[in-house]
């Protein structure tokens, strides 16, 4: 096994998910075969973020550093043959962004550790990523208070002489949601035409911006649902409900490469009408309730919403009109057909404390950065399960995703590996 048969890093309580102005300690074991001259054995902690113009290239194009830094563990000398451990501690900067891995870009923790050796024989090193999660509260978001809402009205032209106008307003009942709760979306469309629309839809879609020389923007549909038609000359109020799945929260503070957008976009599939309405995506609310009257100094809390019922996450409230299946009449003549929500796996970017049900069942091979499976092409759908409560950063968290093919800042070495001085 040559001289050294084990050189790994472990951090304290085998912890992986770490918050800003925390501290990071761990040991540097070592085993050696044989006897081993060292000049240094140094261990690293780092922080970086990384962009690309092309999908899952690590050539970064732009690169942010948050923290660097390095101590010696052990002075020149050698190594007796046996077991050694070495321990080490990191301070964690207050300003550290949450972790984030896209297509076009990554937020990187990781601890390295190397073993200097003297001229002409092998240098060593290894290394271990972590996370870092800085916890949005949806609460400290001034505008965050209210409902959301707009209106568009739009002329087409019809059997090549004829012309119609639509007239769409939509809301969502709050402008911030955690992972578990329920987006309610009202819509109201009066068709002036003599044609009757096609389906009416909402989605909820996700934006993230890579600040390149030309920014790069990854726009994504989260998850849809769709409803019936609008027919001539009638108006209708629409109301549907999305259940928002594990995502990255909408800040990523401290990072001023990557930009997380979210908005729910109400539309019709014919004629083009389309209006969106933004939202924010946080993962930290007070369990404590009070009113936006409230001065945010008490921490009020955003309304609470109620869970969904098993097996029909897009059910509508039992008050709804029975014959509309989902959609509420204003008219006798409006037919709406119902489809439980539809929720794309693979739209989902990697961030810490995100939590997948177990229960959900893939339809595809491939697989996420956290070595979870799901369907295997961008905009693939399948449905989601039910969720029981919000989910929380207290939920089991998955494992650090594997950066071994990853490219680092400053020319930086790949995980375990053997090199020779010149």
């Amino acid at each position: 096994m040559g001289k050294l048969q084990e050189f790994e890093i472990t951090f304290e309580q085998n912890k992986v998910m770490y918050s800003p102005g925390e501290s990071i300690s761990g040991i540097v074991t070592v085993k050696l075969g044989q006897p081993l001259q060292c000049k240094a054995i140094k261990v690293n902690c780092n922080g970086f973020c990384g962009i690309t113009n092309k999908v899952n290239d690590t050539a970064w194009t732009i690169e942010e550093q948050y923290f660097n830094t390095t101590v010696s563990v052990a002075d020149k000398g050698t190594l007796k043959q046996g077991a050694h451990t070495f321990p080490f501690k990191f301070l964690i900067p207050a300003t550290a962004p949450t972790s984030f891995e896209g297509n076009y870009g990554r937020i990187i923790y990781r601890v390295r550790a190397f073993i200097d050796t003297p001229r002409f024989t092998k240098n060593y090193n290894t290394e271990k990523a972590f996370y870092m999660l800085s916890l949005l509260n949806l609460n400290k978001l001034p505008e965050i208070w209210g409902t959301c809402s707009s209106a568009v009205t739009q002329q087409f032209t019809y059997m090549l002489m004829k012309t119609g106008t639509i007239v769409l307003r939509a809301q969502t009942d709050m402008k911030g949601y955690t992972p578990g709760q329920i987006i309610q979306v009202t819509a109201n469309i009066y068709n002036q035409s003599g044609k009757n629309t096609g389906n009416m839809a909402a989605s909820l879609m996700q934006r993230v911006t890579y600040e390149t020389k030309r920014p790069t923007h990854d726009v994504r549909t989260i998850a849809e649902v769709e409803g019936g038609m609008v027919k001539a000359g009638k108006e209708v109020e629409w109301k549907e409900q999305i259940i928002v799945p594990p995502l990255p929260q909408s800040s990523l503070a401290g990072c001023e490469l990557i930009k997380i957008e979210y908005y729910v976009k109400v539309c019709l599939k014919s004629p083009d009408v389309m209006l969106t309405l933004p939202i924010h995506i946080g993962n930290d609310t007070p369990a404590s309730a009070s009113s936006p009257e409230t001065s945010f100094a008490s921490t009020p809390t955003l309304p609470s919403r109620p869970d969904p019922k098993p097996n029909s996450p897009s059910a509508p409230p039992a008050e709804y009109h029975p014959g509309a299946q989902g959609g509420a009449l204003m008219n006798e003549d409006f037919q709406n057909k119902r489809q439980s929500q539809l929720v794309s796996p693979n739209a989902f970017s990697y961030a810490p404390g995100l939590f997948f049900p177990q229960n959900q069942h893939p339809s595809g091979p491939a697989t996420t950065p956290s070595g979870l499976a799901f369907s295997g092409s961008t905009g693939a759908t399948t449905l989601y399960p039910s969720v029981n409560g919000i989910t929380s950063v207290a939920t089991p968290h998955i494992l650090p995703p594997d950066y071994n093919t990853s490219g680092y800042p400053q020319g930086a070495p790949p995980s375990y590996n053997e090199s020779c001085n010149t």
